[in-house]
């Protein structure tokens, strides 16, 4: 007769099942309820099953499994954290804090404060170029692994959205990892973004941008400069994306989206270092609402668009495959999808982007008036400042543009990518990335950097664009350089890299450039009372407080900015 297992023995074989388990996780990450439920409870159940179902064994199943279930995962919780931590790990050779050497669970605490950016760039400026920040993640700061990792030979999309849209299989463009894949549905958006479409858009910002413009005019008082902005931002997207279906400039739009986007954020954030537990949440109708709410708001806009039909060239006419009949009619859920991230991606960061060039602006009154100035060269009275066409012009107004886009990049984490769990692994340079490693190209600490932008890495010169692109400019007129003069260009990456990049990035600079002059050229802006470093009217914006609450949510969370407008004379 079979003796009843004693405590001991089963002691040695939970343990040794536990680290035969985790053998299994260390090459298959589990993903879907299903798996989680099969590593963490098939195995010690099945043990406790075992083990009562021996005659000569007194305990009941409860018992059993009360007693089975914490050794197995106390030993395997132990197992996990000394191989991460062991030399035998194939990120052993990244430096990085322990507790994200440890577990994920660390960084997606920290994310949820809204300063991962600079946690990231103090671990960058504490370790170097290669920072484990992960127990398989790496964040890169080195410009020359750009191309390499970012570029047409590199990696795939990585599994961050997976955790951010609750979804095991989010269908969205940016979230798409395979590349074939990503190529076939990144073609509808080239289109959508080809020079000829582009210029159909110019009359679409001309009109929010002067529409904007008559509401300035009728404010009083203090002014939300940044709230402005998004409701631009969020107009104009509807109209380029879907033909139309917000005002939010004219005051008659109640959109919401704003709010449910910052409702969000914080816990997407959360959610996408931790893709896993995001996805299960999405089975929890609770945890999935903002999500929801995200795309039903597009599911009417698509509904409207289809009912509407094109009246105008809008991105849903390229999207939709109305430009091309011949071509696959794209389904209603992709349509959606799609929707929430032009709305997503195109509203939110030009918005960003464009309210921190104007904090920016506040902050340096002499970048200010020289921009003024130039603004005033090509678009004197009568001039309309919402056409574009003299924008590659002005060299100052795009060094503007793009000295606030290294300061505040509207994605300041970058961009994830992964080496396929299944790979064999890829060197970059001297960079090995093993199998299943998530990678970030981190956008803060590349622009940041003084080794690819000096003087002044941190802080606001546009000058720089000025003399990079023409070395032998005489500095009087621009600013005086002291010291030396580096300016990294392949450092500079707001919109990302390669075939998997921002495809609106000519569109969200020509909608930036389009509301600089608009405003410029119509009103003396001033920051308001409160806003400033004296906290007296019109005085010096305090850039640093608009600094401290710049938060990195994957998109951004900002700080207001609030001014008082004065039309000026014969600008009528």
């Amino acid at each position: 007769m079979t003796p009843s297992p004693s405590t001991r023995e089963i002691v040695s074989l939970v343990g040794v099942v536990a680290l035969l388990a985790h053998q299994v996780l260390r090459r298959y990450e589990p993903r879907t309820p299903l798996h989680h439920a099969s590593c963490l409870l098939l195995a010690p159940t099945t043990i406790s099953v075992a083990i009562i179902l021996n005659p000569q064994c007194t305990r009941t199943l409860v018992h059993t499994f009360l007693l089975v279930f914490p050794l197995y995962i106390s030993t395997l919780v132990v197992s996990i954290v000394i191989y991460r931590l062991s030399p035998f790990h194939p990120l052993a050779r990244y430096p990085g804090p322990i507790p994200a050497r440890v577990s994920m669970f660390w960084m997606a605490v920290v994310s949820t404060s809204g300063d991962q950016h600079k946690y990231i760039k103090s671990l960058h400026d504490r370790y170097g170029d290669v920072v484990r920040t992960g127990p398989n993640e790496l964040s890169v700061r080195d410009p020359s692994l750009v191309p390499e990792i970012l570029g047409s030979s590199g990696l795939p999309k990585g599994p961050h959205f997976h955790g951010r849209m609750l979804q095991y299989e989010p269908r969205m463009l940016v979230a798409v990892s395979d590349i074939e894949e990503h190529a076939r549905r990144r073609r509808p958006w080239l289109r959508g973004f080809a020079p000829a479409a582009v210029k159909e858009y110019d009359a679409l910002i001309a009109q929010r941008a002067s529409q904007m413009r008559s509401a300035l005019e009728e404010q009083k008082g203090v002014v939300q400069l940044g709230e402005w902005i998004d409701f631009f931002a969020y107009d104009f997207m509807t109209d380029m994306a879907f033909g139309g279906g917000s005002e939010l400039l004219s005051g008659q739009g109640k959109d919401n989206f704003w709010a449910v986007l910052d409702a969000h954020s914080r816990m997407a954030t959360f959610l996408g270092r931790l893709p896993w537990l995001g996805i299960l949440l999405g089975y929890v109708p609770a945890a999935s609402k903002p999500v929801a709410l995200l795309i039903n708001r597009c599911a009417e806009f698509t509904a409207a668009r289809v009912k509407r039909g094109a009246s105008k060239l809008d991105l849903f006419h390229y999207l939709s495959g109305e430009d091309d009949p011949s071509r696959p009619q794209a389904p209603a859920s992709q349509l959606i999808d799609d929707g929430v991230l032009a709305i997503v991606a195109g509203a939110d960061t030009t918005a960003s982007a464009t309210t921190s060039t104007f904090a920016c602006l506040l902050a340096h009154p002499e970048v200010y008036v020289r921009l003024q100035q130039e603004v005033d060269r090509f678009y004197p009275p009568g001039a309309d400042p919402a056409d574009s066409r003299h924008h590659k012009e002005m060299p100052y107004l795009n060094a503007v543009i793009n000295e606030g886009l290294r300061l505040f990049p509207p994605v300041p984490g970058g961009t994830q990518r992964m080496e396929p769990a299944d790979g064999q692994g890829s060197t970059f340079s001297s960079m090995y990335v093993p199998p299943g490693t998530n990678v970030w190209v981190h956008t803060w600490s590349l622009h940041r950097d003084p080794r690819n932008f000096r003087p002044h890495p941190n802080g606001f010169w546009p000058e720089r664009w000025l003399l990079a692109a023409d070395p032998d400019l005489d500095s009087a007129g621009t600013a005086k350089v002291e010291g030396a003069f580096t300016h990294n260009a392949g450092a500079f990456v707001p919109f990302s890299y390669g075939p998997m990049n921002c495809v609106g990035r000519a569109l969200a600079v020509q909608e930036m450039g389009t509301l600089l002059c608009t405003v410029l050229q119509r009103f003396e802006v001033r920051a308001a009372p409160g806003a400033t470093v004296d906290g007296r009217e019109g005085g010096v914006f305090d850039l640093h407080a608009y600094e401290e609450r710049y938060k990195d949510f994957f998109t951004t969370s900002r700080a207001a900015v609030p001014v008082v407008l004065e039309a000026r004379r014969g600008r009528e």
